[in-house]
């Protein structure tokens, strides 16, 4: 039986797919998949019995996709399927590994950018002292700050990006600000990230399932742009992350090495606008009956 796919409902009309989602959910219908929507506010509130209001019991497995999800209220989400009868094939230790990246971090040190990190609490700015340890991991040179799971790059210089990870003054400024933007948000503490730099050509987002590149998309933040990576050196550690479905952001560093910017769990992963999603769908639908998936797809996207 083909998997159960799990979409965010629209807060304002309960019954129908949250907008951001609709053109997945239509082509998941379209390619005979049963679709059956999450209260997504509910989840995050605690109220996981009305969030799985318009979920069937005993569906068997499922694949979620839509928005983030802490990995404690993922937790709950799990066991509280499990008691409907639907298995997500993600399980929550598999999504706290790819969704954070202390999770992730170690598997792929060596291709991704250094980083460093120290947990904290939503509001709470770790103590200058603290952060001047964190950073003295990565040594001087210009750093960004993140929380475990995203940046604030929309806000570059204010919340994100500093020139010098000596400068504690200057460290310790863009931390606060981070931390003050992202609010309750914040996931698991705050990251420092040496900054590399990279050529104008856009990110490419690889969709892994069961370990195998199955969709290479533009990133959603650049879908006009879809460079084409190397993925020869990415794919062992994919496979020794041990996760099922999976994304990895690549981009092209100017020394003409491709390297992973950020790797993710692919059912809270944004699909680029405009890019028909089929390819994807038929791969989760594979790996949900069999534990097989298709063969790489490039992706490009289809005019507005």
């Amino acid at each position: 039986m083909p998997p159960l796919i799990i979409f965010c409902r629209d807060p304002l009309a309960p019954r129908r797919v949250d907008p951001h989602f609709a053109d997945e959910a239509q082509a998941a219908r379209g390619l005979g998949l049963q679709v059956a929507l999450l209260d997504h506010d509910a989840l995050l509130t605690g109220d996981v019995r009305g969030a799985l209001a318009g979920v069937p019991r005993d569906a068997g497995a499922a694949w979620y996709r839509g928005w983030m999800i802490p990995v404690d209220r993922w937790d709950a989400l799990d066991a509280a399927l499990a008691d409907r009868g639907v298995t997500l094939l993600t399980s929550a230790e598999q999504y706290r590994r790819a969704h954070e990246l202390p999770g992730w971090y170690g598997t792929f040190a060596e291709a991704t950018p250094r980083s460093a990190w120290c947990a904290t609490a939503p509001g709470r700015v770790p103590a200058a002292a603290e952060l001047a340890e964190c950073a003295a991991v990565l040594g001087p040179g210009p750093g960004i700050v993140k929380d475990f799971v995203k940046s604030r790059k929309h806000e570059w210089d204010e919340a994100c990006y500093v020139p010098d990870l000596a400068d504690t003054g200057r460290l310790a400024a863009v931390v606060a600000r981070f931390v003050e933007l992202q609010e309750e948000f914040l996931a698991g503490g705050v990251v420092l990230r040496a900054f590399e730099r990279f050529a104008d050509t856009g990110e490419a987002r690889v969709w892994w399932v069961d370990g195998v590149p199955v969709v290479t998309t533009a990133h959603p933040d650049t879908p006009d742009r879809l460079p084409g990576p190397e993925l020869a050196g990415v794919a062992p550690l994919v496979a020794a992350l041990d996760c099922r479905f999976v994304t990895t952001d690549l981009a092209l560093r100017e020394d003409g090495a491709w390297r992973v910017v950020e790797v993710g769990d692919g059912q809270v992963g944004d699909w680029p606008a405009g890019t028909a999603p089929e390819p994807l769908l038929r791969a989760l639908a594979a790996a949900g009956e069999t534990g097989a998936c298709g063969e790489r797809v490039s992706v490009r996207n289809f005019p507005a």
